[in-house]
Protein backbone atom coordinates (compact mmCIF):
# COMPACT_ATOMS: atom_id res chain seq x y z
CA UNK A 1 0.00 0.00 0.00
CA UNK A 2 0.98 3.56 -0.92
CA UNK A 3 1.92 5.84 2.20
CA UNK A 4 0.02 8.94 1.83
CA UNK A 5 1.44 11.59 4.39
CA UNK A 6 -0.16 15.04 3.16
CA UNK A 7 -3.45 15.32 2.03
CA UNK A 8 -5.53 18.24 1.36
CA UNK A 9 -10.13 17.63 2.37
CA UNK A 10 -13.30 20.47 2.08
CA UNK A 11 -15.28 20.12 4.79
CA UNK A 12 -18.77 21.93 5.64
CA UNK A 13 -20.73 22.10 8.42
CA UNK A 14 -24.26 22.11 8.06
CA UNK A 15 -26.49 25.05 8.02
CA UNK A 16 -29.20 25.89 10.63
CA UNK A 17 -32.53 24.93 10.02
CA UNK A 18 -35.35 28.18 9.38
CA UNK A 19 -37.44 29.56 12.53
CA UNK A 20 -41.17 29.34 11.82
CA UNK A 21 -43.53 31.54 10.95
CA UNK A 22 -47.03 29.86 12.53
CA UNK A 23 -49.80 30.81 14.18
CA UNK A 24 -52.16 28.54 16.38
CA UNK A 25 -55.40 28.03 14.47
CA UNK A 26 -57.81 25.18 16.75
CA UNK A 27 -61.72 25.64 16.86
CA UNK A 28 -63.17 27.69 19.05
CA UNK A 29 -59.81 29.62 19.53
CA UNK A 30 -60.06 32.60 17.27
CA UNK A 31 -56.83 35.09 19.00
CA UNK A 32 -54.39 31.55 18.84
CA UNK A 33 -51.31 33.65 18.88
CA UNK A 34 -48.02 32.76 17.08
CA UNK A 35 -46.51 29.40 17.66
CA UNK A 36 -43.59 28.92 15.14
CA UNK A 37 -40.84 26.82 16.38
CA UNK A 38 -37.10 27.75 16.27
CA UNK A 39 -34.89 25.72 14.01
CA UNK A 40 -32.33 22.70 14.64
CA UNK A 41 -28.78 22.97 14.84
CA UNK A 42 -26.38 22.26 12.00
CA UNK A 43 -24.21 19.12 12.63
CA UNK A 44 -20.40 20.16 12.94
CA UNK A 45 -17.49 18.32 11.53
CA UNK A 46 -14.74 16.46 13.84
CA UNK A 47 -11.47 14.81 13.55
CA UNK A 48 -10.80 11.75 15.35
CA UNK A 49 -7.64 10.20 16.15
CA UNK A 50 -7.39 6.56 15.44
CA UNK A 51 -4.49 4.18 16.11
CA UNK A 52 -5.98 1.79 13.49
CA UNK A 53 -4.98 3.50 10.64
CA UNK A 54 -1.30 4.45 9.52
CA UNK A 55 -1.70 6.78 6.47
CA UNK A 56 -4.07 9.31 4.45
CA UNK A 57 -4.69 7.19 1.76
CA UNK A 58 -8.33 6.94 3.26
CA UNK A 59 -8.54 10.33 1.47
CA UNK A 60 -7.30 10.15 -2.02
CA UNK A 61 -10.72 9.30 -3.34
CA UNK A 62 -13.22 10.85 -0.99
CA UNK A 63 -12.20 14.59 -0.11
CA UNK A 64 -15.25 16.67 0.41
CA UNK A 65 -17.16 15.89 3.53
CA UNK A 66 -20.79 17.57 4.86
CA UNK A 67 -22.50 17.45 8.08
CA UNK A 68 -26.95 17.60 8.39
CA UNK A 69 -28.20 20.75 7.63
CA UNK A 70 -30.47 21.38 11.14
CA UNK A 71 -34.08 21.01 10.01
CA UNK A 72 -36.32 23.76 10.18
CA UNK A 73 -38.66 24.86 12.47
CA UNK A 74 -42.81 24.38 12.68
CA UNK A 75 -46.14 24.96 13.91
CA UNK A 76 -47.58 24.32 17.43
CA UNK A 77 -43.72 25.43 18.78
CA UNK A 78 -42.10 22.35 17.30
CA UNK A 79 -38.82 22.73 17.15
CA UNK A 80 -36.40 21.19 13.98
CA UNK A 81 -33.73 18.24 14.65
CA UNK A 82 -30.54 18.65 14.46
CA UNK A 83 -28.18 17.67 12.15
CA UNK A 84 -26.20 15.07 13.10
CA UNK A 85 -22.26 16.05 13.42
CA UNK A 86 -19.26 14.15 11.02
CA UNK A 87 -16.57 12.35 12.67
CA UNK A 88 -13.36 11.53 10.18
CA UNK A 89 -11.25 9.18 11.51
CA UNK A 90 -7.24 10.08 10.57
CA UNK A 91 -4.26 8.53 11.89
CA UNK A 92 -2.51 9.72 15.50
CA UNK A 93 0.12 11.88 14.56
CA UNK A 94 -2.12 14.13 12.29
CA UNK A 95 -1.46 17.85 11.76
CA UNK A 96 -4.06 20.11 10.62
CA UNK A 97 -4.01 23.57 9.23
CA UNK A 98 -6.17 25.68 7.01
CA UNK A 99 -5.88 25.11 3.55
CA UNK A 100 -6.00 28.30 2.33
CA UNK A 101 -4.11 30.49 5.21
CA UNK A 102 -1.55 27.64 6.52
CA UNK A 103 -3.25 28.69 9.84
CA UNK A 104 -2.66 25.55 12.20
CA UNK A 105 -5.34 24.41 13.86
CA UNK A 106 -4.45 21.94 16.03
CA UNK A 107 -2.63 18.15 15.96
CA UNK A 108 -4.23 14.55 16.91
CA UNK A 109 -1.52 12.90 19.30
CA UNK A 110 -3.37 10.59 21.22
CA UNK A 111 -6.27 7.41 20.59
CA UNK A 112 -9.38 9.05 20.70
CA UNK A 113 -8.67 12.83 20.51
CA UNK A 114 -11.08 14.30 18.91
CA UNK A 115 -10.26 18.47 17.08
CA UNK A 116 -13.45 20.83 15.81
CA UNK A 117 -12.97 21.30 12.53
CA UNK A 118 -16.50 23.05 11.28
CA UNK A 119 -18.56 24.20 13.27
CA UNK A 120 -22.53 24.08 12.55
CA UNK A 121 -24.29 26.46 11.86
CA UNK A 122 -26.74 28.10 15.16
CA UNK A 123 -30.38 27.25 14.62
CA UNK A 124 -33.18 29.76 13.44
CA UNK A 125 -35.79 31.91 15.50
CA UNK A 126 -39.45 31.01 15.11
CA UNK A 127 -41.91 33.82 15.27
CA UNK A 128 -42.93 32.62 18.93
CA UNK A 129 -40.18 33.81 20.37
CA UNK A 130 -41.05 37.31 19.07
CA UNK A 131 -44.33 37.80 20.66
CA UNK A 132 -44.29 40.73 22.99
CA UNK A 133 -46.92 43.04 24.66
CA UNK A 134 -46.78 45.26 21.67
CA UNK A 135 -46.37 42.67 19.07
CA UNK A 136 -49.41 40.06 19.59
CA UNK A 137 -49.01 38.87 15.58
CA UNK A 138 -45.08 38.96 14.81
CA UNK A 139 -43.82 37.33 11.48
CA UNK A 140 -40.22 38.21 11.76
CA UNK A 141 -37.71 35.01 12.00
CA UNK A 142 -34.62 34.09 11.57
CA UNK A 143 -33.53 31.33 8.57
CA UNK A 144 -30.22 30.14 10.67
CA UNK A 145 -26.93 30.69 10.01
CA UNK A 146 -24.58 29.27 7.74
CA UNK A 147 -21.94 26.43 8.76
CA UNK A 148 -18.43 27.05 8.41
CA UNK A 149 -16.93 25.53 5.17
CA UNK A 150 -12.75 25.60 5.08
CA UNK A 151 -10.66 23.61 3.49
CA UNK A 152 -8.01 21.32 5.55
CA UNK A 153 -4.51 20.30 4.97
CA UNK A 154 -3.72 17.08 6.68
CA UNK A 155 -0.29 16.52 7.53
CA UNK A 156 0.73 12.94 8.73
CA UNK A 157 3.59 13.16 11.49
CA UNK A 158 5.40 9.83 11.93
CA UNK A 159 5.94 9.33 15.45
CA UNK A 160 8.75 7.28 16.26
CA UNK A 161 11.73 7.09 18.79
CA UNK A 162 14.33 6.82 16.02
CA UNK A 163 14.93 8.74 13.16
CA UNK A 164 17.70 7.61 9.86
CA UNK A 165 19.31 10.34 8.29
CA UNK A 166 21.81 10.18 5.56
CA UNK A 167 22.86 10.47 1.79
CA UNK A 168 21.39 8.10 -0.57
CA UNK A 169 22.96 4.93 -0.99
CA UNK A 170 24.00 5.40 2.89
CA UNK A 171 22.43 1.84 3.94
CA UNK A 172 19.37 2.95 5.80
CA UNK A 173 17.12 0.45 4.63
CA UNK A 174 19.38 -2.53 4.82
CA UNK A 175 19.99 -1.07 8.45
CA UNK A 176 15.95 -1.03 9.30
CA UNK A 177 15.84 -4.29 7.33
CA UNK A 178 18.74 -6.00 10.20
CA UNK A 179 17.31 -4.34 13.15
CA UNK A 180 13.13 -4.90 12.38
CA UNK A 181 10.87 -6.65 10.75
CA UNK A 182 10.40 -4.21 7.77
CA UNK A 183 11.17 -4.88 4.60
CA UNK A 184 11.83 -1.99 2.14
CA UNK A 185 13.38 -2.34 -1.13
CA UNK A 186 17.34 -2.33 -0.91
CA UNK A 187 19.74 -2.09 -4.10
CA UNK A 188 22.99 -0.96 -5.24
CA UNK A 189 21.38 1.99 -6.45
CA UNK A 190 20.24 5.24 -5.09
CA UNK A 191 17.49 6.51 -4.21
CA UNK A 192 15.79 3.23 -3.41
CA UNK A 193 14.08 4.62 -0.84
CA UNK A 194 10.77 6.94 -1.88
CA UNK A 195 8.85 7.13 0.79
CA UNK A 196 9.27 6.66 5.07
CA UNK A 197 9.21 3.07 6.72
CA UNK A 198 8.71 2.26 9.52
CA UNK A 199 10.42 -0.52 11.70
CA UNK A 200 9.59 -2.05 15.47
CA UNK A 201 13.10 -2.78 17.36
CA UNK A 202 12.37 -5.14 20.02
CA UNK A 203 14.44 -5.98 22.97
CA UNK A 204 13.49 -8.90 24.09
CA UNK A 205 10.22 -8.76 26.55
CA UNK A 206 8.38 -5.36 27.00
CA UNK A 207 11.03 -3.63 25.52
CA UNK A 208 10.89 -2.31 22.08
CA UNK A 209 11.03 1.30 19.91
CA UNK A 210 10.07 2.44 16.80
CA UNK A 211 12.29 3.48 13.74
CA UNK A 212 12.00 5.39 10.94
CA UNK A 213 14.01 5.70 7.52
CA UNK A 214 13.55 8.48 5.22
CA UNK A 215 14.48 9.28 1.73
CA UNK A 216 17.82 10.25 0.88
CA UNK A 217 18.83 13.92 1.46
CA UNK A 218 20.94 15.67 -1.42
CA UNK A 219 22.43 19.05 -1.87
CA UNK A 220 19.72 21.70 -2.36
CA UNK A 221 17.16 19.78 0.07
CA UNK A 222 16.09 22.19 2.00
CA UNK A 223 15.09 24.11 -1.55
CA UNK A 224 12.75 21.00 -2.51
CA UNK A 225 15.90 18.92 -4.27
CA UNK A 226 15.07 15.50 -4.23
CA UNK A 227 12.66 13.50 -2.23
CA UNK A 228 14.18 13.48 1.43
CA UNK A 229 12.63 17.31 2.36
CA UNK A 230 9.46 16.23 1.79
CA UNK A 231 9.71 13.82 4.82
CA UNK A 232 12.01 15.42 7.29
CA UNK A 233 9.01 17.31 8.65
CA UNK A 234 8.17 13.35 10.14
CA UNK A 235 11.46 13.28 12.07
CA UNK A 236 10.89 16.48 14.11
CA UNK A 237 8.95 14.51 16.84
CA UNK A 238 12.45 11.98 16.81
CA UNK A 239 13.67 11.61 20.66
CA UNK A 240 17.26 10.57 18.93
CA UNK A 241 18.52 10.79 15.31
CA UNK A 242 21.25 8.29 13.80
CA UNK A 243 23.22 9.89 11.04
CA UNK A 244 24.47 6.91 8.76
CA UNK A 245 27.24 7.62 7.12
CA UNK A 246 28.69 4.92 4.30
CA UNK A 247 32.46 4.86 5.62
CA UNK A 248 33.93 3.53 2.05
CA UNK A 249 32.01 5.20 -0.73
CA UNK A 250 32.38 3.80 -4.42
CA UNK A 251 33.28 6.16 -6.99
CA UNK A 252 31.24 9.52 -8.10
CA UNK A 253 29.73 8.92 -4.13
CA UNK A 254 30.68 11.84 -1.85
CA UNK A 255 33.65 11.21 1.30
CA UNK A 256 32.18 10.94 4.33
CA UNK A 257 33.14 13.83 5.83
CA UNK A 258 31.42 15.67 2.05
CA UNK A 259 28.60 13.51 3.25
CA UNK A 260 28.05 14.59 6.78
CA UNK A 261 28.76 18.20 6.14
CA UNK A 262 25.65 18.45 3.46
CA UNK A 263 23.48 16.98 5.42
CA UNK A 264 23.93 18.77 8.48
CA UNK A 265 23.92 22.24 6.09
CA UNK A 266 20.37 21.14 4.97
CA UNK A 267 19.10 19.86 8.56
CA UNK A 268 19.99 23.52 9.41
CA UNK A 269 18.35 25.67 6.40
CA UNK A 270 15.67 23.61 6.88
CA UNK A 271 14.70 24.02 10.47
CA UNK A 272 12.36 22.64 13.42
CA UNK A 273 15.03 22.60 15.54
CA UNK A 274 16.27 19.16 13.92
CA UNK A 275 19.75 20.10 14.25
CA UNK A 276 19.44 20.23 18.03
CA UNK A 277 18.42 17.07 18.63
CA UNK A 278 20.50 14.57 19.96
CA UNK A 279 22.54 13.38 17.00
CA UNK A 280 24.61 10.04 16.85
CA UNK A 281 27.09 9.15 13.91
CA UNK A 282 26.78 5.86 12.55
CA UNK A 283 29.94 4.41 10.37
CA UNK A 284 28.27 1.98 8.13
CA UNK A 285 30.04 -0.53 5.41
CA UNK A 286 32.77 -1.51 8.00
CA UNK A 287 32.69 -4.74 6.11
CA UNK A 288 34.42 -3.55 3.09
CA UNK A 289 37.80 -2.81 4.92
CA UNK A 290 40.65 -3.65 7.75
CA UNK A 291 39.90 -2.40 11.15
CA UNK A 292 43.45 -0.77 11.13
CA UNK A 293 42.36 1.13 8.06
CA UNK A 294 38.63 1.75 9.53
CA UNK A 295 40.08 3.05 12.97
CA UNK A 296 42.54 5.66 10.80
CA UNK A 297 39.00 6.87 9.15
CA UNK A 298 37.27 7.12 11.84
CA UNK A 299 39.93 9.03 13.48
CA UNK A 300 40.12 11.31 10.50
CA UNK A 301 36.40 11.99 10.49
CA UNK A 302 35.82 12.74 13.85
CA UNK A 303 38.78 15.69 14.23
CA UNK A 304 37.68 16.97 10.78
CA UNK A 305 33.80 17.18 12.25
CA UNK A 306 35.29 18.27 15.10
CA UNK A 307 32.27 15.70 15.93
CA UNK A 308 31.24 15.47 20.18
CA UNK A 309 28.60 13.39 19.98
CA UNK A 310 28.48 9.22 19.78
CA UNK A 311 30.02 7.70 17.47
CA UNK A 312 29.52 4.01 16.55
CA UNK A 313 30.91 1.36 13.50
CA UNK A 314 28.30 -0.78 12.22
CA UNK A 315 27.71 -3.32 8.75
CA UNK A 316 24.01 -3.61 7.99
CA UNK A 317 24.87 -6.57 6.02
CA UNK A 318 26.99 -8.45 8.66
CA UNK A 319 25.43 -7.52 11.79
CA UNK A 320 28.86 -6.38 12.99
CA UNK A 321 28.51 -3.69 15.92
CA UNK A 322 24.74 -3.68 15.43
CA UNK A 323 23.62 -5.25 18.91
CA UNK A 324 26.19 -2.39 20.39
CA UNK A 325 24.50 0.08 18.75
CA UNK A 326 20.77 -1.38 19.36
CA UNK A 327 21.81 -1.69 23.25
CA UNK A 328 22.95 2.23 23.14
CA UNK A 329 19.75 3.00 21.86
CA UNK A 330 17.50 1.13 24.49
CA UNK A 331 19.71 2.90 27.47
CA UNK A 332 18.93 6.14 26.12
CA UNK A 333 15.90 5.64 25.21
CA UNK A 334 15.45 4.54 29.06
CA UNK A 335 17.25 7.27 30.59
CA UNK A 336 14.89 9.29 29.06
CA UNK A 337 11.83 7.91 30.31
CA UNK A 338 13.22 7.76 33.36
CA UNK A 339 14.13 11.46 33.46
CA UNK A 340 10.95 12.62 32.62
CA UNK A 341 9.06 10.04 35.54
CA UNK A 342 11.59 12.00 37.97
CA UNK A 343 14.27 8.74 38.07
CA UNK A 344 17.65 9.62 38.04
CA UNK A 345 17.31 13.39 39.22
CA UNK A 346 21.24 13.55 39.50
CA UNK A 347 22.00 12.60 35.77
CA UNK A 348 21.78 15.49 32.83
CA UNK A 349 18.82 15.03 30.45
CA UNK A 350 20.01 13.03 27.60
CA UNK A 351 23.27 11.56 29.29
CA UNK A 352 24.33 8.17 28.97
CA UNK A 353 25.78 6.66 32.66
CA UNK A 354 29.38 5.56 31.98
Amino acid sequence: MKFVDEVTISVAAGNGGRGAVSFRREKYIPKGGPDGGDGGDGGSVFLVADSGLNTLVDFRHKRRFRAEHGEGGAGRNKTGRSGRDLTIRVPVGTRVSDGDTDEPIGELLLHGERLLVARGGFHGIGNARYKSSTNRAPRQYTPGSQGDQRSLALELILLADVGLLGVPNAGKSSFIRKVSAARPKVADYPFTTLHPNLGVVSGGGDRSFVIADVPGLVEGAADGAGLGVHFLKHLSRTRLLLHLVDIAPSSGLPSPEAAVRMVTTELERFGRDLLRKERWLVLNKIDLMSDAALASKQRALVEALQWEGRVFAISAVTGRGVESLIEALFHYLDSLEADRSGVGEGQAPGVLSP
